[in-house]
């Protein structure tokens, strides 16, 4: 491998970590300050509208919901109902339903991690060395292209795939003509947690290269230049110079994967799953659905509040041990 001396100083491969660059980048922002408050308005409204002024509503999982809209407004609405203290917590972990979400959650969540996560750095390793670039911007699109498709449009075309009267069957029967009276792809509980993890990379590999195609991009190519004339092949140069390169995006991106573990795609799942497959499909998004609109008996709101908090707790816990692991290792982390 090349000598550390062919090797760039951060500095000069990253210009914008320099003291300098940092300070006329502030002197800019602060310059234009009322145009950059423009731009970010929207998003910055999007977030405090779902993601923080709900933030109150975690009241309810202390309380017996019960809904009342007085004078007091949303004041009435929270604090109307009996308060419980930690009774749906308790409740919670003696619920087998529950459990059972709780367990298929974090092995749906594990098996996509191991196995979906790695998948769109490797993509994007590959689409990086076709040297052709047509041929490179249409597998780009090609790739990208079903992260725009929704969960329903995507839950049918799998039905029309591998569906009883899918043409995956049609074509099985075929060669296995004892298959037409046994075909239960969809139904089957011992492959829908595969099935899921396979369509999901299907589905967000594509559209995970992005990221990862842009921070090669920014590799300094002296680099590469340097190991091809010390007698590098290819893949030693992704191995000694891309992957190393792009190791704090991976880290990032892996460690906000980490944070969302409790997060099994309720999209997908509820688009999905059938009866026969209910006992390893059912997640804790779902539960929490059935819990809220399609409970039989009195919809306590509370109970499923609590289950939705002690998921955000846990995502956060998760992130927190992730970022400061990160951190030990010499990585920058996300905070």
């Amino acid at each position: 491998m090349f000598g550390d001396s062919r090797v760039l100083s951060p500095l000069k491969m990253y210009p914008f970590l320099s003291a300098e660059w940092r300070k006329l980048f502030i002197k800019l922002v602060w310059q234009y300050k009322w145009i950059y408050l423009f731009m970010v308005a929207p998003a910055l409204s999007l977030v405090i509208l779902f993601r923080y002024l709900p933030m109150p509503g975690i009241m309810l999982s202390f309380e017996t919901f019960k809904p009342s809209f007085g004078k007091s407004g949303l004041y009435s609405f929270l604090f109307s109902s009996d308060w419980v203290g930690l009774k749906h917590f308790q409740r919670m972990f003696v619920e087998p339903d529950f459990w059972r979400a709780f367990g298929n959650t974090i092995i749906i969540s594990i098996m996509k991690l191991a196995i979906g996560f790695p998948f769109p750095i490797v993509l994007s390793l590959m689409i990086n060395e076709v040297r052709v670039k047509g041929y490179k911007r249409v597998m780009q699109t090609v790739y990208t292209f079903p992260h725009f498709l929704s969960w329903v449009v995507v839950a049918g075309i799998a039905l029309n795939f591998f569906g009883d009267s899918g043409v995956v069957k049609k074509v099985s029967v075929l060669f296995r003509p004892e298959l037409a009276n046994s075909w239960n792809f969809l139904y089957n509980a011992h492959i829908f947690r595969g099935f899921l993890v396979a369509l999901d990379i299907w589905k967000e590999a594509g559209w995970g290269t992005i990221l990862y195609l842009a921070a090669i991009a920014g590799v300094d190519q002296s680099l590469y230049e340097a190991a091809i004339m010390d007698g590098c092949g290819r893949l030693k140069r992704v191995w000694y110079i891309t992957l190393p390169s792009i190791a704090g995006m991976i880290i990032i991106l892996f460690i906000l994967n980490i944070g969302g573990i409790m997060n099994a795609n309720f999209d997908q799942v509820f688009n999905l799953y059938n009866a026969p497959v209910f006992s390893v499909g059912d997640v804790i998004d779902t539960y929490i659905y059935r819990l809220s609109f399609q409970s039989t008996t009195v919809m306590d709101f509370g109970f499923s509040t609590a289950v939705g908090s002690l998921k955000t707790i846990i995502n956060f816990a998760l992130l927190i041990f992730a970022n400061a692991a990160a951190r030990k290792m010499g990585y920058d982390g996300i905070m």
